[in-house]
Parts: structure tokens; C-alpha cells; sequence
């Protein structure tokens, strides 16, 4: 019995910006800084290698001095809408109804909310009041990959059922006015909002991609290289400056035992589904990629077009590959790392 993803789907928010648009809004934030200072933040937006980026909130909120409370009350908002837009639109490109599904998992790092997102949702789509539901609030930029994980691991032991895995995030609402910190500055660089949905499924005759295997990777003694901390003024980044090396000295151990263990090799994968962390991060897997012959095209891509929106950003990426409409027997590889410090993987055939 195989586990299939059937469906992939994105959701963007109503605002958006290019990030030359952005640049006027730094001079007002930095006003009270050095002009030496402010040059810098400006060349990291603009050589963060993000074209343009969306929110769930215009610039001016943004840039805005309110508390974590009205923020947050923003992302409540706002994800239980784009949660809804995106499960919709991934139920309709599967022909799925609503009521089919049997297992919600929704993943999102970037606001508080209790009763979480899979409860609204199972009250706006009328999903099956015995769904078995799972939110995944703490795993960063890997949880799009998790969810995925725990859904195959449900759907394996559960033949002739069907799983959605719903990933929203705002970024732009953990953004701190008076951090003029490197972590704050450069995931302001980086990061947009977004939402995505996979549908995933153990029926026979539903058609997708295989997941072959799938497995996480933690690293030992790196809990303070990524991750938000809890202050009064909301979710503070964390981002050592350290974790692309640490990626990169890593990057064997992640990716060659993972494959030996299906019997392949990387010669034998048709398509990197990489998560865009971010400008360093990509660069540094890109030539190691492309020293293996293969290319991260469609991640660099998904990080121009709409920065790193945290856990969707990888489903993005997948929803690209997919759209391609690779052979049949064509393999595909997905990655991404988050906090813990950890890296997760998924082998895909086609």
C-alpha cells in the first residue's frame, strides 16, 4: 500500500510589495541611525535575491509601532481566511470533497492561536466531525516537510484514507519596530507571507507521486542557531549566523546515507525540491547541488518571486515541480532544515 500526493495549492495575502517599494519605508524605520548603518540594511534587502514578497498586512501596519496583542490578532484573522482559500483550492484541483478528508494537520510558527487553525477549518469547510486533527506550531521553516511526514505515517497504517496538510505563515507579523538586530533585519530581508496545501492520500486508485521514504536528521548542540523567543513585544528571530556552514558541513551526512538507504544515489534524482531558507543558505546548497551535477531552479525561483514564507515556502516549490508534470518513474528529492537544529526529508518517485 503507497502513500500519493495528489494535490498541491498555493494562497497569497492581499498586499504585496516589490522590495524597491520597501526601501522608502526602511528610511523612516532607520531615521535614527547611523548612515552607515542604514546603507547596510538597505544592500541586504536589496541583495537578498527577493524580487517581491506579500502580507497580510499593508507596509504601513508593518512599519507601525502596535502591540504583540494587535498583531497577533491580525494573523488570527488572517490565516483562519487564507487557510480556508487554500484547503478550498487544493480540494478542487483533486476533485475532492470537503467531507472526504480523514486526517487535517496545520502547520504554522509565526502567531498564537488557541483553538488552533484545523479547528476553524473543520467548522467553515463542514469536515467529518470525527477527523483526527494536528497542529504543528514549533518546527519553523521544516514543518511543511513534518507535516508531510506524519501524514504518510498516519495514511501508511491506514489504507483508503485521506490527509490535507496546511501550511500558513505571516513572518511580517513577528517583525520587531525596535530590533535593530542582524536576525530581525535580515528575516525582514528575506521573509513574506503565505499559505499552501498538500493533499495526500493511501488510496489505490488516487494518483500522484509516491512518497518512498521519508526521515528527519537532527543536529546535535544547536538549539540556538534558529528559532523565535518570546518577548514582550512578540516573536524575536533568532538566526545564527552560523547555519549555512553548519548546513554545508552537514550536507553528506543529510543527503548520501538517506538515499544509499532506497538504493539510489544522487545521480538517480530527477528533481530538487529544496526550501528556500534564504540568499546564503540557497547559494550554499545550490554548489553543492551543482557539484553533484543537479540544479535548485525552481527554489531559487519560489525565494524571487515571494521570499521565504517559513513551512509553505518548500510547498511552493513542490507545487512547481509538480506542475511540470514530471515522467513517470522520475525521482524527486525534498529538503529543508529548521529549529532543533534539524533537516527533513522526503524521496518522491513519480
Amino acid at each position: 500500500m503507497s502513500v500519493k500526493i495528489i494535490s498541491v495549492a498555493k494562497q497569497l495575502p492581499k498586499y504585496s510589495r516589490a522590495t524597491a517599494d520597501i526601501l522608502p519605508f526602511l528610511d523612516v524605520w532607520l531615521q535614527d541611525q547611523d548612515e552607515r548603518f542604514i546603507k547596510k540594511v538597505k544592500k541586504i534587502f536589496e541583495g537578498a535575491a527577493v524580487d517581491k514578497r506579500y502580507s497580510i498586512m499593508d507596509p504601513e501596519e508593518v512599519f507601525t509601532a502596535t502591540s504583540f496583542e494587535d498583531k497577533n490578532d491580525i494573523y488570527s484573522r488572517e490565516v483562519i481566511i487564507l487557510g480556508e482559500q487554500v484547503l478550498e483550492k487544493a480540494l478542487n484541483k483533486a476533485g475532492w470533497d470537503p467531507e472526504t478528508l480523514d486526517y487535517i494537520i496545520t502547520v504554522s510558527c509565526t502567531g498564537i492561536m488557541i483553538p488552533s487553525l484545523d479547528a476553524y477549518l473543520i467548522n467553515k469547510m463542514k469536515l467529518k466531525q470525527n477527523i483526527i486533527r494536528l497542529p504543528v506550531t514549533e518546527m519553523g521553516c521544516a514543518a511543511g516537510i513534518s507535516g508531510i511526514i506524519y501524514a504518510k505515517n498516519f495514511l501508511k497504517a491506514n489504507p483508503g484514507k485521506r490527509a490535507a496538510v496546511i501550511a500558513v505563515e505571516s513572518p511580517t507579523a513577528t517583525f520587531q519596530l525596535n530590533d535593530f538586530s542582524m536576525p530581525n533585519i535580515v528575516s525582514a530581508a528575506i521573509f513574506g507571507d503565505g499559505a499552501a496545501c498538500c493533499l495526500l492520500s493511501s488510496y489505490e486508485e488516487d494518483y500522484g507521486p509516491e512518497i518512498l521514504n521519508e526521515e528527519m536528521y537532527h543536529f546535535y548542540d544547536a538549539e540556538h542557531m534558529m528559532g523565535f523567543k518570546l518577548t514582550n513585544s512578540g516573536l524575536q528571530m533568532v538566526l545564527d549566523i552560523e547555519v549555512p556552514d553548519t548546513i554545508s558541513s552537514h550536507f553528506g551526512d543529510i543527503i548520501h546515507p538517506f538515499l544509499k538507504k532506497n538504493n539510489l544515489e544522487i545521480k538517480d534524482i530527477d528533481h530538487m525540491i529544496f526550501h528556500p531558507g534564504g540568499k546564503k543558505i540557497v547559494n550554499t546548497v545550490e554548489a553543492l547541488f551543482s557539484g553533484l551535477g543537479k540544479n535548485i531552479d525552481a527554489t531559487k525561483d519560489v525565494l524571487k518571486q515571494y521570499g521565504n514564507m517559513s513551512s509553505a515556502t518548500v510547498l511552493y516549490v513542490l507545487e512547481q515541480i509538480m506542475d511540470e508534470k514530471p515522467k513517470p518513474g522520475e525521482k524527486g528529492l525534498m529538503l529543508s532544515f529548521g529549529p532543533g537544529f534539524s533537516a527533513q526529508r522526503v524521496l518522491l518517485q513519480w
